[in-house]
């Protein structure tokens, strides 16, 4: 359940699988389940595509906020979806895009009927990749430091001291990759071997700079290859909503005499379940928005609606946003739709499409589509 390493100048240094595994294991079917339903839903390829565009968004923008970066989120959604940036950048910029190269690597990673075998050199490539050009003077991107740094505060959990010199460093992460790719570990659930890697990369803390990126783009990694879509993007933010936790858990277990990371598995796995909720939530909006389209179209072929009125409710769909009548001449993207239609029969319009139930009025008097409108 534990192993441990003797290390020259910073004691004895564990790797554990040592958790509470009775306590996990209705949470970790709960998981299963919820993932199973998820691959199980027919989802059209450009649905899946815009879905894991808009998690990457948003896992880039939560990892690089947990270690400090200040852009905003739009900020952020602006430098990913530029191609190239001409002239001189900041290290804040230059940080989300090192980012999206390594977001483009999980990207990549298939499937395999096989455990993805961790290698040490992919653990320095990524770091490479992430912290080049971004970091300070101290950090070397790709090669281990050989510094003591310390980590955490008094508020989350305390300070605590990694291993502090190149020659424990180089050996602990010799060490982890044998272990990581173990049979012991190997048998562990794929999502669970993921959040150990994430874990036991961070105590070591192997680098200057960029430990906490590289620790969960490897845990990303190895969530992806093992068939687990979408998830691996969404942990980040998870871990950015709720980073208090995040470093709280992160600090106990290396101080306890039996180096039980249950805290760090428990918070992994409600993150694991909070995801695939949401992913799932997100996926059947999604599918509801196109069969809610569908019927719009049929409506109109049918003549039971105009072209503008469909144009209106297709908006709608899109924006998910209340509005009145006057909005439609005074905000922009209804005024598209609307330049050129009276307020006589902008009001006609909203009744008729009132009528037949495609529209309903809230408690604030404001127009708002009827989602429920195919039951």
């Amino acid at each position: 359940m534990v192993k441990k390493v003797e290390t020259y100048k910073s004691g004895p240094f564990a790797f554990s699988l040592n958790y509470d595994r009775e306590k996990l294991i209705g949470q970790l079917v709960k998981a299963k389940v919820l993932y199973n339903t998820i691959a199980e839903i027919p989802i059209l390829p450009n649905l899946a595509s815009r879905l894991e565009e808009d998690l990457i968004r948003k896992s880039i923008f939560g990892t690089a906020a947990i270690e400090g970066n200040p852009l905003s989120e739009e900020e952020v959604n602006k430098i990913l979806s530029e191609e190239d940036v001409k002239g001189e950048i900041g290290r804040a910029q230059k940080q989300i895009q090192n980012l999206k190269e390594a977001y483009t690597i999980i990207k990549k990673i298939e499937l395999s009927s096989e455990p993805l075998l961790l290698q040490e050199d992919r653990v320095k490539n990524l770091h490479k990749i992430i912290t080049e050009d971004s970091e300070g003077k101290e950090n070397l991107p790709g090669k281990y430091r050989n510094h003591p740094v310390k980590v955490g505060d008094e508020q989350h959990g305390g300070i605590y001291t990694p291993p502090k010199i190149f020659d424990d460093i180089k050996n602990l992460m010799s060490q982890f990759i044998d272990w990581i790719n173990s049979p012991e570990v190997l048998e562990e659930d794929p999502a669970i071997r993921g959040a150990l890697a994430h874990y036991h990369l961070a105590l070591i803390h192997p680098f200057s700079d960029g430990n906490g990126r590289t620790a969960r783009v490897v845990e990303a990694i190895l969530l992806k290859s093992a068939g687990i879509k979408f998830v691996s993007h969404m942990l980040a933010n998870f871990y950015y909503k709720n980073i208090d936790d995040y470093f709280w858990t992160l600090s106990p277990a290396q101080r306890s005499k039996d180096y039980n990371i249950t805290t760090f598995i428990e918070f992994f796995v409600k993150g694991l379940i909070l995801s695939l909720e949401t992913i799932k939530s997100d996926i059947f909006s999604w599918i509801r928005k196109f069969t809610i389209k569908d019927y719009y179209i049929y409506l109109r072929k049918n003549k039971e609606i105009s072209q503008r009125q469909l144009d209106l409710l297709t908006l709608l769909l899109e924006v998910c946003e209340k509005f009145t009548l006057k909005d439609l001449f005074e905000k922009e993207r209804f005024a598209i739709v609307y330049r050129k239609v009276t307020e006589r029969t902008a009001r006609r319009d909203l009744k008729l499409l009132q009528g037949k139930k495609l529209l309903q009025i809230d408690k604030e008097g404001k127009f708002i589509l009827n989602y429920e409108i195919l039951g």
